[in-house]
């Protein structure tokens, strides 16, 4: 039986590792002229715990890093994920 802790932290890897490979479809799909992930469903991934994820895919596909709601948003929605984390730990 897993505790959930355990749980949490498979969430949380499945999440950012789901998140980072939609920013790469989603620059795959730019380049192409395809239809293309809406920027909601990016950033609802990284509100989600997704973030991490988020982050590395902006800038390891170089994708969103212009648009204020990503280059603002993603960092801010991690700091506040790091925050309730560790206020949730500290309880």
């Amino acid at each position: 039986m897993m505790t959930i802790s355990q749980l949490s932290l498979y969430f949380l890897l499945a999440i950012n590792v789901i998140t980072l490979i939609l920013f790469g479809v989603d620059k795959l799909k730019a380049k192409k002229h395809w239809w293309r992930i809406p920027e909601a469903t990016l950033l609802i991934m990284a509100g989600i715990g997704g973030s991490i994820g988020a982050l590395s895919g902006m800038y390891l596909f170089h994708h969103k890093t212009m648009h204020k709601n990503f280059y603002i948003g993603v960092p801010t929605m991690l700091l506040l994920q790091i925050s309730i984390t560790i206020y949730i730990l500290t309880l």
